[in-house]
């Protein structure tokens, strides 16, 4: 059956501390019921907030839709990603994302669940690694 939400009737919900640092907030979009394996969220970064340090089974996809912020993946440096930009993650790598230091950011993130999990999260991001070089730059 089809099944459509109205605007404004999932709550937003703040992202766990457990899970990011700063202020972040959560729109889910889609949480597909079995046998569909598709999960998006729309996540809003405050300015220096992030996530965790975390995996997916089977990949995922970020569509920044406002502002700057920054992505890095385990052993490689942060990269500057903007409104407007796709990232692909493929499957069980380690990365992070969130807004810059002085700089709000939004994305959709896209991610499909195996076994009912979409996300092993682990250790937060230490600020010496989120203020870590940022590629292209000094």
């Amino acid at each position: 059956m089809t099944d459509i939400k109205q605007r404004g009737s999932q709550p937003t919900k703040p992202g766990p501390a457990e899970y990011f640092t700063g202020t972040v907030w959560l729109e889910a979009i889609v949480e597909a019921p079995e046998p569909a394996r598709i999960r998006a969220v729309l996540v809003a970064f405050a300015p220096g907030a992030r996530t965790a340090w975390h995996t997916h089974p089977l990949g995922q996809t970020l569509y920044v839709t406002h502002g700057t912020g920054q992505f890095q993946t385990e052993g490689e440096p942060v990269r500057t990603i903007g409104a407007g930009d796709s990232v692909w993650i493929p499957p069980g790598e380690k990365h992070w994302h969130g807004a810059g230091p002085d700089t709000a950011m939004t994305h959709v993130a896209m991610q499909e669940a195996q076994g009912g999990n979409a996300v092993t999260w682990m250790e937060q991001v230490s600020d010496a690694d989120y203020l870590g070089r940022v590629a292209g730059e000094g």
